[in-house]
Parts: structure tokens; sequence; C-alpha cells
């Protein structure tokens, strides 16, 4: 993918298929997307409150998308903007772009909070063998072994 190319300089980048588009990632961060909302293919890169200045001057657009929720549409947008038209021309030019994307996606995942562990599940936490009741276990203490044959 040429996106993947041009984003190479901050590290091996991977595509996948996500929402109907894709999510570039290195090292398992996804800070860009190539997505169509309309207009064709577009690649976004990751921004956040610090960086939205500098894609706004450049005149880029910000990712975002009509939701209806509970029969009411209104728009919604993620923390992407469109790569300025010239860094599309090469890596170099993209360079800087890749490099602040990158910074927005590693503060972001540091803002979010550590996962808790989830509980164990009742199923795991239960024996595998039924216990035995106090009754059923009282039972087989009063009754004595079985004797043993001899030989006469």
């Amino acid at each position: 993918m040429y996106c993947c190319e041009l984003l190479s300089g901050v590290g091996p980048c991977v595509a996948k298929r996500m929402f109907g588009g894709f999510g570039i990632s290195t090292d398992g961060l996804t800070f860009a997307l190539v997505a169509d909302l309309g207009d064709g293919e577009i690649l976004w890169l990751k921004a956040d409150e610090g960086a939205r200045a500098l894609f706004e001057a450049q005149g880029c657009g910000r990712f975002t998308y009509e939701m209806t929720r509970n029969g009411v549409t209104a728009p919604h947008s993620l923390g992407y903007y469109s790569a300025p038209e010239e860094a599309m021309e090469s890596p170099a030019l993209m360079l800087p772009w890749a490099r602040l994307a990158l910074e927005c996606a590693l503060r972001a995942r540091a803002a979010k909070p550590a996962k808790k562990p989830k509980p164990a599940s009742k199923a795991a936490s239960k024996p595998k063998t039924k216990p035995a009741t106090k009754a059923k276990a009282k039972a087989k203490a009063k009754t004595p072994p079985p004797a043993k044959k001899s030989r006469a």
C-alpha cells in the first residue's frame, strides 16, 4: 500500500482492514487511517489538541462522519485529520507529519488508564469434580471397608 510506504519513515507500517477502510500501525500502535468518507480514499493522520492547529493551518479536514443514535443523526468526529496534500508526494515530505501523528498516538495511549484484569469467571473458579455433600461424607465414614476373603 502506497500510504504505508509514505509513512515508513517512523518504522515499518502494517495496514489492517478496519471499518471499511484500513488502520495503519507501527509496533501495534495505530496512527493513521485510510478511509473513504464520500470523496474517495484519504489518508487520515492521528491528531490531538496540541497538533490540531498545525493540521488546520495546512487546510487539512477533520475526520467527520454522520452517526445515528436513538433516531437522531449528528456529525461525529475522530481525532484524525487528512494528510496535507503536498506531503502525499513523497516519504520525505510526509516524515514530519508521520512523526507528529505517531507522537499523538503515543500520547493518547499513555493517557488511557491501565486495563484492569478481568475477574475470573465463575465457571473457571468451580472445581471440576462434584464435591461430596456432608451427608455423603458421613455415610462413607460410617461404612466399614469390605472384608477381605481369606483362603481357608
